[in-house]
């Protein structure tokens, strides 16, 4: 039996599980795992919570599916990666909570990650800062055609009032604030290798601000491992700094039903290809 050690998992307990839904924040774990299990009229199961790491155990049209939680950041999702790995999961979708930097994008929108921007450091310990931390193509796929049947229309053409999805670039940033060039903190102050940088990526097209994307996207690329990322946006960093209770909850809401339809997709792919 193998067990690892900061998720307090074994193989036993993932029972042969291939996928996993990854949020930031362990609170959001069992939410999403009855989210899927009414849904598909399924069984949620919690398994373990150590630390950050909270997991669940549901199932998608007759294949497990773990829900764990990487915490804040690179290091924690780093974890969370390899010791999952470990135990056999081969297709990894972050699902969490996002800043746009587009300005035609609008809260509630949704991100689906084609490539981030490596402001991480933990992604540095597997691989050059030249390697690129690209999202799966099939994983990009199914989450695209999850986000229109669940009625996302794509890009920036939309009428007032809909919902919207795009697909493109995201920075991953080690922090917070100065990272993602906030001035909100405690000092106020930004060095200087961060003050424009918003402006920059926003002409460098990138999408968003968040901050686990980049470490979870290098892993799976060194592990040969199928990766995606989609995130709700709970802020536009054009119109201001601030998070409301009302837009973390229809970000975080968006996030969770595209990327548990973008699951259900593949495993329904993986059946007819079998």
């Amino acid at each position: 039996m193998k067990k690892v050690y900061h998720l307090d998992l074994d193989d036993s307990l993932v029972e042969g599980a291939k996928y996993a839904l990854l949020p930031g924040d362990p609170f959001r774990v069992e939410r999403i795992a009855n989210y899927i299990s009414e849904r598909f009229n399924t069984f949620s199961k919690k398994l373990a919570w150590k630390r950050e790491f909270c997991s669940y155990l549901t199932e998608i049209e007759g294949e497990k599916v773990l829900v764990v939680s990487t915490g804040i950041g690179g290091p924690s999702t780093s974890i969370a990666v390899e010791e999952l790995s470990m135990l056999g999961l081969k297709t990894f979708i972050r699902v969490g909570t996002t800043g746009a930097i587009q300005k035609y994008i609008e809260i509630g929108d949704v991100v689906i990650t084609s490539a981030s921007v490596r402001l991480d450091g933990a992604s540095t310990h597997y691989a050059p800062i030249e390697y690129p931390a690209s999202a799966n193509y099939e994983v990009i796929q199914a989450l695209r055609e999850g986000a229109i049947i669940l009625g996302f229309k794509e890009g920036r053409i939309r009428i007032k009032g809909e919902r919207a999805f795009h697909i493109g670039i995201t920075v991953s940033s080690d922090t917070f604030y100065p990272g993602q060039e906030r001035y909100d903190s405690y000092t106020g102050y930004v060095i200087r290798k961060f003050r424009g940088s918003k402006e920059e990526w926003e002409r460098l097209k990138c999408l968003n601000y968040e901050m686990e994307t980049a470490t979870l996207l290098t892993l799976c690329n060194v592990f040969g491992l199928r990766c995606g990322a989609v995130t709700g946006v709970i802020n536009t960093r054009s119109e201001g700094e601030e998070i409301t209770e009302s837009a973390l909850k229809i970000g975080v809401e968006n996030a969770i039903s595209v990327g548990v339809e973008g699951i259900k997709i593949l495993i329904e792919k993986e059946k007819r290809e079998r």
